[in-house]
């Protein structure tokens, strides 16, 4: 009584919403199944095909087993037949070990199958996750869901093994099910009476652990960039020289605590739980195995039906205990899957219109900012405001500014890895967003002062700028030359086929003056219509600036071309210079004209003249 007066307490605390959530999850299946099939439909036949046949088996075996005890009774009293007897041996035999191949083949393409569709699913999301936009990646809700989505990716093999498991589980408790009913109705009654309450148990629990992991997603990513920061050649340095090792393990030791405690509470209920529910359905086991016994002692059954329905009993039992069981961390699973799906159910705001015009083989007039306004979600200041001015065709355009003005969100919104929230941009005098947004990308090179450092080997890194074009020799070493990472990659051992970066074997790292260069290699690869460098020589020593500023000319020859730097000697080069302040347009003109203005440009660019004398 305590036991059901408990379950309907649970019942009743838990918001009916919550299971009809949770049941309502197994929707996803379908796809799910459809999915795995997609995969390799040959490969998933033949696992169903091999499940179905094996799912006739046990009977079988339990069948044979009482025709055989019963013939050994019977040659016993001189009435059997020794014939027979090695036949029922022999057929037992055979039944086993195709038992045994079954079981190794069906193990086979588990593994087959369940590889295959974690790498096909990985490649979906990697797809997906490239066709969203930037603004999405940098807000931490879809962080949380993409890290999720991550985990499902090798975590739905295993909730395909158990979907193919419980069809199969199914027929066989079919099969054994029958065969306790031929005898007697009532061993069905106590079967259920064995397995129900440990299947609510668990059903429970396995709700409690998904609500604490699910809702822990923002701590189990901060844990894995603590695990990281910890312990990595990136970090390494600054961790030593501030003494930073000891707050990075505390902090990491807290927060992993809390979540072991949490997790600990539900285990510690689900354990004590488990070994009450577990002893009622093992005294529903033995109650049913007493009226066996009794009814073969009364001569209602023979000795091989008693060791039929005892064994084809406990069979059941355990295959029903794994069934519930399995269903239950099915309804898991499907929860999980729900954070899969709806992942891919996020669409960019910025589509790739179907009938976009075609980017214009040559720039002819150029871009205009009208009254362009950008705000960032979550965040309550506009990072631009009313921006209004011209990009001419072939026009080198340098932005200036203090850090935070909005110079690097104006040239994302240029090559429309943003939209405005307010105004428009026009090329060539129609509005940005009627281009075809993969051609516009296509045609702009861009070299941001965060860049890159692809853990590839040197030639690749270069051809980065053009991926596509990543066999042609001579143009990743002619872009190495022009931009004077030809001197970094010949000092390498093993040259453009040098692994860069310290992640994989023999990889060999950069400084960040040599990484700049690789990184402006891309800008010449990338060969595009309009090209944006920010911050293109910060890492560079003077000698090197000044032998990138040689052939800065040569880079943006005949290109429209738009440069972000603090340095003066380098603003200096371009043909106007538009000055940012607060996310507006404080002034713009030549070098010559924004000094006569004797403006913000000319205090700026006296104060850093200032530190040369």
């Amino acid at each position: 009584m305590h036991i059901v007066h408990w379950l309907k307490n649970r019942l009743k605390a838990h918001n009916p919403a919550s299971y009809f959530e949770k049941y309502r999850a197994f929707k996803n299946l379908p796809p799910f199944l459809v999915m795995i099939w997609r995969t390799h439909p040959w490969m998933a036949a033949a696992n169903v095909g091999l499940r179905g046949i094996k799912s006739v088996i046990p009977v079988s075996q339990l069948y044979l087993g009482k025709l055989i005890v019963d013939e050994v009774l019977a040659l016993t009293q001189s009435e059997g037949d020794l014939n027979r007897l090695y036949l029922w041996v022999g057929l037992e035999l055979g039944i086993t070990i195709i038992s045994d191949l079954l079981a190794r083949l069906i193990t086979l393409t588990d593994s087959l199958l369940g590889d295959l569709f974690a790498n096909k699913t990985s490649v979906q999301l990697m797809e997906h996750a490239g066709q969203l936009d930037l603004d999405q990646f940098e807000d931490s809700a879809f962080y949380d869901k993409l890290e999720r989505a991550r985990r499902q990716t090798i975590g739905r093999t295993m909730l395909m093994s158990q979907v193919l498991s419980q069809l199969q589980d199914i027929f066989t408790i079919l099969f054994l099910a029958a065969g306790l009913v031929v005898f007697s109705p009532w061993l069905i009654l106590l079967l259920l009476i064995a397995v129900i309450p440990a299947f609510l148990g668990e059903t429970h629990f396995n709700e409690k652990s998904y609500s604490l992991v699910r809702s822990w997603t923002p701590e189990r990513r901060e844990l894995d960039y603590l695990r990281y920061t910890g312990a990595s050649d990136e970090t390494a340095k600054e961790i030593k020289i501030f003494g930073l090792s000891n707050f990075l393990i505390e902090r990491f030791r807290v927060l992993s605590d809390k979540f072991y405690n949490a997790n600990k509470a539900i285990a510690t209920k689900r354990a004590w739980w488990g070994i009450v529910l577990a002893a009622l359905g093992t005294l529903g086991y033995y109650s049913a195995y007493v009226f066996i016994i009794q009814q073969t002692i009364s001569g209602s059954l023979t000795l091989g039906e008693l060791i039929f329905l005892s064994t084809s009993f406990a069979r059941l039992r355990g295959l029903l205990e794994t069934f519930l069981s399995r269903f239950s961390s099915m309804t898991e699973g499907a929860l999980y899957l729900q954070d899969f799906f709806e992942f891919f159910q996020l669409q960019p705001r910025i589509q790739a219109s179907v009938q976009g015009i075609p980017f214009p083989r040559s720039i002819k007039e150029g871009f205009v900012f009208e009254n362009v306004s950008f705000k960032y979600d979550k965040v309550p200041n506009y990072a631009l405001r009313h921006l209004s001015f011209t990009l001419k065709a072939g026009e080198k355009l340098a932005l200036v500014g203090e850090n935070g003005a909005g110079k690097t969100t104006l040239v994302k919104l240029l090559a429309r890895l943003y939209d405005p929230t307010e105004g428009r941009i026009l090329l060539d005098g129609r509005d940005l967003r009627e281009y075809n947004v993969e051609d516009l990308r296509r045609e702009i090179g861009v070299i941001f002062q965060d860049f890159v450092k692809f853990q590839l080997i040197a030639s690749e890194n270069i051809a980065v700028g053009r991926i596509e074009e990543k066999t042609q020799m001579q143009k990743i070493q002619h872009s190495a030359q022009l931009s004077l990472a030809d001197q970094v990659i010949e000092k390498l051992p093993q040259k453009y086929e040098q692994m860069i970066g310290k992640r994989f074997a023999d990889g060999v790292d950069l400084s960040g003056g040599q990484w700049q260069k690789i990184a402006l290699g891309r800008a010449y690869m990338r060969d595009s219509q309009i090209l944006i460098l920010d911050e293109p020589t910060a890492a560079l020593d003077a000698r090197a600036e000044f032998e990138v500023f040689q052939r800065f000319a040569d880079l943006t020859k005949g290109k429209t071309a738009v440069l972000i730097s603090h340095r003066f000697s380098t603003v200096r080069m371009a043909d106007r210079i538009l000055v940012i302040e607060n996310g507006a347009a404080l002034e713009i003109g030549s070098h010559e004209e924004l000094l006569a203005k004797d403006g913000r440009y000319a205090e700026l660019f006296h104060l850093q003249a200032a530190g040369y004398r």
